[in-house]
């Protein structure tokens, strides 16, 4: 017998093998078996691998289920193989159990297949080293390296599969198709086994812990989460779940920020001014994707930029340090985050409370970061972070919302604090903080977040709400009166007894007049609360406002009637009409476009006498 060498893969006959831990987990054995390459007289399997697969089985880890099963396989087989199936060994203590990765139970196997002269079975390299040192029969079995097998999963997935669903005694299903665009496909009749998808799990994990980018980020009682190359794969067995299940997920076309076409106003904001983002949406609807393309973003701007995900599931370059919160708690990735001083931080798949919590302190400690959150509505992202932070700081916290629809961005948010009588209060004395939530292209306010009672509330701002006939009539006969001071006044009535003025900058000094004489005389004329503010207050956005401009016309007169024809294409349009400077009504225009004015009554007399003074008559629309 030559004990320096491995036993020849292709030596049919063994009397004893003692089969170590990792080959029971792989379910190397039966499948040699099975296949004629092995064949032995005694398998004898040590009460030491029983009991760390009880173990690890106990903690709810798939590799104790997975072992288990495996020395079922091989007990069915027995007979039809004619080999003797025997557990030998004393059961290790509970300290050798806790030590296993030290090598403690590994000694105890080598030990047994020393003492019955057995041929010892493993796919450890160290295992192997070890027996061949002690002159012990070896047969090791190479794990296949990276790349040269391909996984029974993948035999699932083509070139438009997002994400593929397997669940024991189902046929296999499988979304193909974009974000927002997929279809639900069955990708063949016959049904899955328990024991494939099993197969199936085991070759997972195993791939997880040998290959460089496979990990095993989350296991519990009933369920593991892998990261393996770009598939995230989760995997539940019962008790957790009432039968096997893989889902498997994988990203169908990566995309830089340039793919998504972004305006020159929020490409400007992501590169100089936003450091609270909220990337929102549904769940498939392409958030990862976009957080990816503004990762790789900020690292080729030249950048440090780090990301905090469970699991790892972004592809990114080199250059950019994945972390993983699976593997550490919140104030570990605070700790590093900040002592190895990233400009960015990518924050895949925010969570729970302590995940909030964490971005917040890191966003408040200057680390700039962009978190993934779901929502099915932007203002939801904002609302998941009120009660887990104080409403002050949320604008600190979060400064723009991007809601990705449909693989495409759909609508961003702006976040920004203010003091002021929310939205549909009218009293000076409820003059609050608010956090106002703009929509970021038009400056349209859309919601309100502020403290009510002792609660934060987020409302919405109701634009264009139908008024009483009695404000519509209040509303004209105020700006009848403020024309005489603009040209270009617009007047909303905030209650029956206030409203709210808004002219160009240039005249509100005039409207207000010294110490506020002119308008406390307006308003005592009127009476009604008067606030005077800018247009630019109520337009923001550089062109939003209502732009008056000036009309052509011609002016006949008829029996005793003043008639102003400014064609058929102004019909129904409301016209201001000025002599001089000085405003002398407001109008609609016929059907025909003309308007018809008295020549007896006091306007048509001053228009004729304006005219006959040659004064310039201007009509703006």
């Amino acid at each position: 017998m030559n004990s320096m060498k491995p036993i020849n893969p292709q030596t049919q006959v063994m009397d004893k093998v003692v089969p170590d831990t990792s080959v029971i987990i792989e379910g190397l054995l039966s499948e040699k078996i099975r296949q004629n390459h092995i064949k032995a007289n005694e398998i004898i399997i040590h009460e030491a691998v029983i009991a760390e697969l009880e173990h690890q089985a106990n903690l709810g880890k798939a590799i104790g289920f997975l072992g288990l099963d495996e020395i079922k396989r091989i007990k069915s087989i027995s007979e039809g193989k004619e080999f003797i199936l025997s557990f030998k060994g004393q059961r290790p203590k509970a300290a050798e159990i806790r030590h296993a990765s030290l090598g403690e139970i590994d000694s105890l196997i080598r030990q047994l297949a020393y003492d019955e002269d057995a041929t010892l079975i493993t796919s450890d390299k160290v295992q192997s080293e070890v027996g061949l040192a002690k002159g012990m029969k070896i047969y090791y079995y190479k794990r296949p390296e990276k790349g040269l097998r391909k996984l029974k999963l993948e035999r699932f997935f083509d070139e438009t599969t997002m994400s593929v669903h397997l669940r024991e005694n189902v046929p296999p299903y499988a979304k193909k198709g974009m974000p927002g665009n997929w279809q639900f496909k069955e990708l063949r009749k016959a049904l899955l086994k328990q024991e494939e998808i099993q197969d199936m799990s085991r070759e997972i994990i195993e791939d997880a812990k040998l290959r460089k980018d496979g990990f095993i980020e989350i296991e519990r009682a009933g369920s593991t989460i892998v990261q393996l190359g770009s598939f995230r794969i989760v995997i539940t067995r019962p008790p957790f779940s009432d039968g096997w299940e893989i889902t498997a997920v994988r990203p169908v076309k990566k995309l830089n920020l340039e793919d998504y076409k972004l305006s020159e106003k929020l490409m400007k904001r992501i590169a100089e001014q936003a450091e609270g983002v909220l990337v929102a949406g549904a769940p498939g609807m392409g958030k990862t994707t976009f957080a990816q393309g503004l990762a790789e973003y900020y690292a080729f701007q030249n950048k440090i930029v780090k990301t905090v995900e469970a699991p790892r599931d972004l592809i990114l370059p080199e250059r950019i340090t994945q972390y993983s919160i699976s593997y550490g708690d919140a104030q570990e990735i605070h700790d590093i985050l900040l002592l190895s001083r990233p400009d960015y931080t990518i924050f895949d798949e925010m969570r729970n409370t302590d995940d909030f919590k964490l971005f917040a302190d890191l966003r408040l400690a200057g680390v700039g970061m962009v978190g993934v959150v779901h929502a099915t509505s932007p203002v939801d992202a904002i609302q998941r972070f009120i009660g887990r932070i104080e409403m002050g700081v949320i604008p600190q916290v979060i400064d723009t919302v991007i809601f990705i629809k449909n693989g495409f961005i759909n609508k961003v948010l702006a976040l920004k604090m203010t003091v002021k009588v929310p939205s549909g209060m009218t009293e000076a004395d409820l003059a609050r903080p608010v956090v106002v939530v703009n929509d970021f292209e038009t400056g349209k306010l859309e919601y309100e977040i502020y403290s009510y009672g002792e609660q934060t509330v987020v409302v919405p701002v109701q634009e264009g709400r139908e008024k009483s006939s009695a404000h519509k009539l209040a509303e004209n006969t105020i700006v009848q009166e403020f024309q005489k001071y603009s040209r270009n006044v617009e007047v909303e009535m905030l209650s029956d007894n206030k409203c709210a003025v808004y002219v160009p900058d240039e005249d509100i000094a005039r409207i207000i007049g010294k110490q506020g004489a002119n308008i406390t005389r307006i308003e005592e004329r009127l009476g009604i609360g008067i606030d005077v503010k800018s247009l630019n207050e109520r337009y923001p956005v550089k062109g939003a406002a209502k732009e008056q401009r000036e009309v052509q016309f011609k002016i006949d007169f008829k029996k005793n009637q003043l008639l102003v024809d400014m064609g058929i294409e102004m019909q129904n349009r409301d016209v201001d009409i000025y002599v001089g400077d000085e405003f002398i009504l407001s109008a609609k225009a016929g059907k025909t476009g003309i308007i018809k004015i008295k020549k007896n009554n006091n306007i048509g007399r001053r228009l004729i006498d304006g005219l006959n003074r040659k004064e310039k008559l201007t009509l703006m629309v």
